[in-house]
């Protein structure tokens, strides 16, 4: 190692007079645009998020779901209050989530095979899960 800055090792860091000290936080705020890796913290958390896989019925469950889907027919014009637990698939990676919701059904669409419920949303029949509610305690 050169000798040459010895005399420069020991002496204090420069403080200017007329610009004072700036705060670390602003000075990070500097260089937050030049960030390489914007949005990789968004990625790192969609990454490790969890999905489910829809499961397969057995012809046991897609029977009593069938049955069910026929009582709520026959009691269409009462708009049946019902639980519904169906697979909604995630828009942005395979797999899904399971959902229950409990409403009144206003209708079933036989050509889009769907539960159409009183505020609006579309259950795909095929993505049904489970149906419970008080309507089906007397057919079983």
């Amino acid at each position: 190692m050169r000798k040459s800055y010895n005399d420069m090792v020991g002496l204090p860091h420069p403080v200017s007079r007329r610009h004072p000290p700036m705060a670390r936080i602003k000075r990070a705020a500097q260089f937050a645009a030049f960030d390489a890796l914007t949005g990789f913290g968004a990625a790192i958390a969609e990454a490790g998020r969890e999905t489910e896989e829809k499961l397969e019925l057995s012809e046991d469950m897609i029977d009593m779901i069938n049955a069910r889907l026929a009582v709520i027919g026959q009691h269409i014009n009462e708009e049946p209050s019902v639980s519904v637990t169906y697979f909604l698939p995630d828009k942005k990676k395979p797999g899904g989530q399971y959902v229950t919701v409990s409403g009144n059904v206003k209708r079933l669409d036989g050509i889009k095979c769907a539960i159409i419920m009183a505020d609006g949303k579309t259950i795909p029949m095929e993505d049904v899960r489970y149906l419970d509610g008080d309507l089906f305690r007397g057919y079983e």
